[in-house]
């Protein structure tokens, strides 16, 4: 997998740079499904089997490929217990608990303003 490396350029950071690692992390990130693992997770520790139900509609494939990137970039903390069968817990780890209030933020927001939105795409749609 190829990866942007931090330089110490202030670029690294810049969102608005087509190069900048903030772009990439942030398009790591910035998904639908990320979002609902991080505010699943909460402040729990879960096994895999029960943040895949906890999540209706992702699948197995969608919620691994999200798993390993949101460990890559340091969010989630993987456990594996040397059980047979393995037994793998995900737990949120210090960036990601603060990653956390964003989204549960983000959450919030929806429930606040999810009339009004809907208003506006029926009047739109018409």
């Amino acid at each position: 997998m190829v990866t942007k490396q931090l330089n110490g350029s202030v670029d690294d950071a810049d969102l608005t740079r087509a190069d900048s690692l903030a772009r990439e992390i942030f398009s790591d990130i910035a998904n639908k499904w990320a979002f609902l693992i991080i505010e699943t997770l909460g402040e729990e520790t879960l096994r895999f089997s029960v943040l895949r139900n906890a999540i209706e509609g992702i699948s197995h494939k969608m919620l691994t490929q999200n798993l390993r990137m949101l460990e890559r970039n340091g969010l989630v903390g993987r456990t594996v217990h040397p059980t047979v069968p393995p037994r793998v817990e995900y737990r949120l780890t210090a960036p990601g608990l603060a990653l956390r209030q964003t989204v549960s933020g983000m959450c919030d927001w929806t429930h606040t303003y999810i009339g009004q939105i809907e208003a506006s795409r029926r009047r739109f749609d018409d």
